[in-house]
């Protein structure tokens, strides 16, 4: 589904990356883990093609990213829901505008688009926060937002970076729960994460990133 092989990823005269060769499988949950500057987030970026790799090659499903161009791009990033570290709500529009650009930017139906953006509303528990902003909600509440925005269309590949990272134990709880819910359903999701205790003891695989390079893997 996902493979790099031998990805090297510079930004000016740092290594973000270094000779990568990694592999998810259709399907697959698996964390990255490493300390703040480890490349957590350039891996990330490389797979919905934000950046390019300076070497090496990356597959995503039936896509060679270095051979995306901009027709082709944009076909990738349907097939990817993305949950930012910084959300990236508007705060100006509420909650179903927000989990509803997406669709409209790719010009569904307003009929499908309502019905898409419920559906992914009610799986995180917030279908009665349709006509609430940004503004009024929780952290956590803002943070559910950005997954029913990651997750309308039906994804084939979800990744989050640091989804919980400034969230109580709690909540962070609450949404791996999603996250194994929506992986259940058969979409690929890739989690990037300094904190152990989103993967300890989930039997998932662990991919640790250090300085750029591969340093391990384990099962969590």
């Amino acid at each position: 589904m996902i493979h790099f092989q031998d990805v090297t990823k510079y930004y000016d005269t740092n290594t973000a990356l270094k000779n990568i060769t990694l592999s998810f499988e259709k399907g697959e949950m698996a964390f990255i883990t490493g300390p703040s500057g480890a490349g957590k987030t350039t891996l990330l970026r490389l797979i919905y093609a934000a950046e390019l790799p300076d070497s090496g090659k990356i597959t995503i499903a039936q896509w060679e990213t270095d051979k995306l161009d901009g027709s082709t791009i944009p076909l990738l990033r349907r097939n990817t829901g993305i949950v930012f570290q910084d959300f990236r709500l508007l705060f100006n529009k509420n909650v179903f505008d927000n989990v509803a650009l997406s669709l409209r930017v790719r010009n569904i139906s307003e009929k499908e688009t309502k019905d898409e953006v419920l559906a992914a509303l009610r799986m995180v528990n917030l279908r009665h926060k349709t006509d609430a902003f940004p503004s009024s909600l929780s952290g956590g509440e803002q943070q559910r937002v950005v997954i029913a925005r990651a997750i309308v269309g039906d994804p084939t590949i979800l990744l989050a970076d640091e989804p919980t990272g400034n969230l109580d134990p709690d909540t962070a709880t609450g949404i791996m729960n999603i996250f194994k819910e929506i992986n259940a359903r058969g979409t690929t999701a890739l989690i990037a994460t300094h904190n152990r205790e989103l993967f300890k003891n989930t039997g998932k695989r662990v991919i640790k990133i250090d300085g750029g390079a591969m340093t391990g893997e384990e099962k969590g």
